[in-house]
């Protein structure tokens, strides 16, 4: 991952050291109760999954109490990441300004921010008001005590975006933002009356252009999505605020969701006890010894990893250290390991239990179980055409040297790695049999990976356990918050008409269902290189996915061809954030490494043609 100030081409994720901001030490109550919260919901699960399946014996108010500690936990870990400058952002565009105009739109993007967050504020509150006369079906309290979580999150992070922003940025800069941005809005409120005669217009003007240029401006994707339907609402529409507050909850409410962050911290109890390195080292003794071996155990450790940690970017950590020593003795080129490990990922990312896969269940209602057995046979599509371009590329790898592990080296690898490799499986085969949910699932895999790397991989101190838990708080709020965003955006969207019209338009193209598939390609490639999967899929698929059914297209297949367009789009350069992800992983240039993904990258594209044109590849093992 990358470092929030270090790297200015790619994603900022938080997997690296916290900023020592003054602002970080006040914010420690903050992660604490975050940390509790968190705690609270894993253990609220388990005692839901162990009353239903062990005692049959169902705790009605499980699901309400978890579902107020998700809120709270998501609003706080959101307020977290704004401390630690770990919202997802692209800053690719910010990194070719020259340092002066840099500085400037740096200071604009957090008075963006603020300005998001302050027009917020006051619907929240009203939101919260309108919550006390509703009930809880079962703890019989107000939703108040659960939707206050919005205003809290909210006033704690336009606080700190105004902190960061006056300790950060000169007065005259943060001057001239301010102004700037204070234009824009009565700009917009002098020439509402016209923007309410623009009709469709508006959404290329405010969901388009707007989002599009916050983002290149570096402001979070969450906010872009924040600022561009805050104003679509207000300058070209007569609804009221306090609808996107029960958008942006709805959202980040659903209660498949609360196994988003508990996979993260299955990530993150991946990455701290070495179970990934187990798996990857068992793979390397049954493979390393073939031609283009390495490359095989790169792949293959990538798709068996993927199965654990439901994170590319945890993946690729785990598996490229362990390996590209090795590679790079047998004379692998640096660019096409990096080529390699970010298609892997992108490869890897349909393996359940992957966070993409839940989220678009949840927005598009999508079947989890369909999806994760779907996602492993997709996923092993790729591999094969992954794995043929490897060994094509392997002709003149120097195998000097290179022997067949004994057998005794591999059984003792296999036993080293055999409780990691049974996590993945179990996590596949309870979802996709239907034996258990997602989330349900989620909770026993991070009880399980726990006690496993406790007694057998050397166990995880208490101070690292609480950076974990900080950390997947933060990570998640920011998840969670882009999603409650785009949905908001996705619903003034669906409620112009625009929805309806296009899907006359797509569903009466050329072709019939063939060439709707082949612009959803296009449409979610092009997603994936700007936006990243998650806030692409919360976004398109409320449209998308009822043309598709109109079509006759299956939801499972569709959700494949999606789901894997969007990831090789991450990956593609000059914009696709995941391949810069990967270059700083592997400590590669750029620059160096681009002119060696294309041949992988259309590889993908020819599994992703298959997958299209072949629905029982999606469909076949449901």
């Amino acid at each position: 991952m990358a470092a929030a100030n270090n790297d200015s081409l790619v994603l900022e994720t938080p997997s690296e050291v916290v900023d020592a901001r003054p602002g970080s030490r006040l914010m420690w109550p903050v992660e604490f109760v975050a940390s509790v919260l968190l705690v609270a919901v894993v253990g609220l699960l388990l005692i839901g999954v162990v009353s239903r399946y062990v005692l049959s014996l169902p705790i009605v108010w499980i699901d309400e109490a978890a579902s107020i500690s998700f809120l709270w936990l998501a609003m706080l870990g959101a307020a977290i990441a704004i401390d630690r400058n770990e919202h997802l952002r692209l800053t690719l565009f910010l990194g070719l300004m020259p340092e002066r105009a840099r500085a400037f739109v740096s200071t604009l993007a957090l008075v963006i921010v603020a300005a998001v967050l302050m027009a917020l504020i006051m619907p929240a509150v009203e939101y919260v008001e309108e919550e006390w006369y509703v009930t809880s079906a079962a703890l019989n309290i107000p939703m108040s005590f659960r939707a206050s979580a919005l205003v809290v999150g909210l006033v704690l992070m336009f606080a700190l975006a105004v902190g960061h922003a006056v300790r950060e940025s000169t007065l005259p800069n943060l001057a001239g933002a301010v102004a700037l941005v204070a234009a824009f809005g009565l700009l917009g409120w002098h020439f509402s009356p016209f923007f309410l005669s623009l009709g469709y217009l508006n959404i290329l003007i405010f969901l388009v252009c707007v989002v599009a240029l916050c983002l290149l401006a570096g402001v979070p994707i969450a906010f872009c999505f924040g600022m561009g339907t805050i104003a679509f609402i207000l300058f070209s529409t007569h609804v009221p605020v306090i609808v996107l507050i029960g958008r942006i909850d709805e959202g980040m409410s659903s209660l498949i969701l609360l196994s988003v962050p508990v996979f993260v911290l299955l990530g993150c109890v991946l990455d701290a006890t070495g179970m990934g390195k187990a798996i990857v080292e068992f793979m390397a003794s049954l493979l390393g010894h073939v031609k283009a071996g390495m490359s095989y155990v790169l792949l293959g450790s990538l798709f068996l990893v993927s199965g654990i940690s439901g994170s590319k970017v945890s993946d690729m950590a785990t598996v490229a250290p362990a390996l590209f020593p090795e590679m790079k003795r047998r004379g692998h080129k640096p660019r096409e390991m990096i080529a390699l490990l970010a298609t892997g990922a992108a490869m890897a990312d349909t393996v359940p239990p992957s966070i993409v896969l839940i989220v678009l269940g949840s927005v598009a209602g999508v079947s989890i179980a369909g999806l994760f057995t779907s996602g492993f046979v997709i996923a092993m599509v790729l591999l094969v055409v992954l794995a043929v371009l490897a060994r094509i590329k392997a002709a003149r790898e120097n195998m000097e040297g290179v022997r067949r592990a004994p057998l005794a080296v591999v059984g003792k690898a296999l036993v080293v790695a055999a409780p990691a490799l049974v996590l993945p499986f179990l996590i596949r085969g309870a979802v996709g049999g239907g034996v258990a949910t997602a989330t349900e699932v989620s909770t026993i895999a991070v009880l399980y990976a726990i006690v496993i790397g406790i007694v057998l991989y050397g166990g995880i101190s208490l101070r690292k356990f609480y950076s974990m838990l900080v950390e997947t708080a933060a990570l998640s709020g920011a998840i969670l918050l882009i999603l409650g965003t785009a949905s908001a955006m996705a619903w003034a969207l669906t409620q112009t008409g625009f929805a309806n019209q296009l899907a006359g338009y797509m569903t009466n193209l050329p072709g019939g269902w063939f060439s709707f598939m082949l612009v959803s390609i296009v449409v979610f490639l092009v997603l994936g290189c700007v936006l990243e999967g998650l806030p692409a899929i919360v976004l398109m698929a409320p449209i998308m996915f009822p043309i598709a059914a109109r079509l006759g297209i299956n939801d499972i297949h569709y959700s494949m061809v999606v789901v894997t367009a969007m990831n090789i789009g991450l990956m593609a350069p000059p914009i696709g954030i995941g391949f810069y992800i990967a270059c700083k992983i592997g400590d590669v240039s750029p620059d160096e490494a681009m002119s060696a993904i294309w041949p992988y990258l259309g590889a993908l594209v020819v599994g992703l043609l298959l997958i299209a044109a072949i629905p029982a590849l999606s469909t076949a093992y449901l």
